[in-house]
Formats: structure tokens, sequence, C-alpha cells
């Protein structure tokens, strides 16, 4: 069973034995357990891709990387030592006037953007690339064929 995919963790500690806590929960860990610039980094980034799409999932996949969603993935937020990234599922796919993009660049669907220690985030640019890839994933879900058995009626 993938309690990963499903937004569960299998951490326990203590008391908390057997708790099963939310993939938001676990983002909340994560960037407390940072405890340093990139904790505050990627509280940032939460904070700026809540505020651009209120009806953001938050999910907690690949054994701990932190998941935005709104009809597919719009973007992750992986910590390393010297780098949060941010990348795009379908990032290849969005316009970026303003060159946030910056890591990934050859791929054919995704790009990334790697924020260090004292960069200053572009808010508005920010959430311009975040509403354009909600936008590419609501219209791809809407683009879809519906099955055989959705168009029957009764």
């Amino acid at each position: 069973m993938k309690k990963a995919a499903t937004g569960m963790s299998e951490r326990n500690s203590g008391s908390d034995e057997g708790r099963e806590v939310s993939p938001s929960q676990l983002i909340d860990e994560r960037i407390d357990e940072l405890s340093d610039w990139r904790g505050e980094m990627l509280a940032r980034v939460r904070a700026i891709i809540k505020q651009a799409d209120p009806d953001v999932v938050e999910e907690w996949k690949w054994r701990g990387v932190p998941v935005w969603s709104h009809a597919g993935i719009i973007c992750t937020g992986e910590t390393y030592k010297n780098v949060v990234k941010m990348t795009f599922a379908k990032g290849a796919s969005l316009e970026d006037p303003s060159g946030l993009f910056n890591s990934s660049l050859e791929g054919n669907t995704r790009r990334a953007i790697d924020l260090y220690e004292g960069d200053r985030i572009d808010e508005k640019a920010l959430t311009a690339l975040i509403r354009a890839a909600v936008a590419l994933n609501t219209s791809s879900v809407a683009k879809r064929p519906r099955s055989a058995s959705a168009r029957s009626g009764p």
C-alpha cells in the first residue's frame, strides 16, 4: 500500500503512534525541520501557491516531497542542501515571460525554479505562473474524451 500517494504518513513517534498525518501537516513538519533559510523559503513558496490558487490540494509523495495539485500536479517543492527547487510538471508548456524558470530547461515536459539563500521571489510573476499551470491542468481535464460508459445515458 502506497501511503505517500494517498497523502498519509507512515511516520509515528512516541505518543503519536498509530496516528495518520495529513499532507499539510507533513509539509508543516518539513518546514519546521529545516529551521533555516530553506524552511523560510519553502513556507513563502507555499503561501504564494495557496494565495494564487485557494483550491490547491497539498500532497506528500515520493517519500517526502511536498506537491501542490489542481486537476493534476502544479509543482513540487523539493529541498536540497543549497537550493529549494520548484518543479512544474508541465512547465515546458507554460509561458514564462518573466524568466523565472532557471533549471531543467532542456526537458520536453518539466521546468524548474531553483531558489537559493538570499533570493527574492517575484511574487507577481510566480503567481501568474501558478495560475497558468492551473489553467493548463484544468483545460487538459476538460479536453479529455469521456469514456463510452460516461457518455451513454439511462
